[in-house]
């Protein structure tokens, strides 16, 4: 399996959609059809929407950054850490949206581990 990035997450999506309607699958990820579809034709998904899919394709998010090896917590405890959403813009860049997104997660790692000691 090729790697996953942001910039092919959408056809990973298509090819596990399959022949599934998409309605269905977005209902089964938890987002509106109109999101899968945005996703899957190359838009940029926000955070929450990335955690969801990364979640039904059964892939860690932090692969998907380059954060491999990290243990990033379970998603209940780092929606209760914090709470920040990556909202797609149509005019931010792949790599600009994935330098933001590794912010994120930098700063999420960083807070569970004050937590934990």
């Amino acid at each position: 399996m090729a790697k996953v990035t942001l910039s092919n997450i959408g056809q990973l999506l298509r090819d596990r959609r399959g022949k599934g309607g998409i309605r269905e699958v977005a209902r089964e990820i938890g987002i509106s059809p109109a999101t899968l579809s945005r996703v899957e034709n190359g838009k940029l998904p926000d955070l929450d929407t990335f955690s969801k899919i990364c979640k039904w394709l059964r892939i860690d998010p932090g692969e998907v950054l380059g954060w491999k090896g990290e243990t990033l917590g379970s998603s209940s405890s780092q929606d209760s850490i914090i709470s920040a959403h990556l909202r797609a813009d149509k005019n931010q860049s792949p790599e600009a949206a994935q330098a933001l997104a590794e912010m994120i997660l930098a700063a999420q790692h960083m807070i569970s581990e004050s937590h934990r000691k």
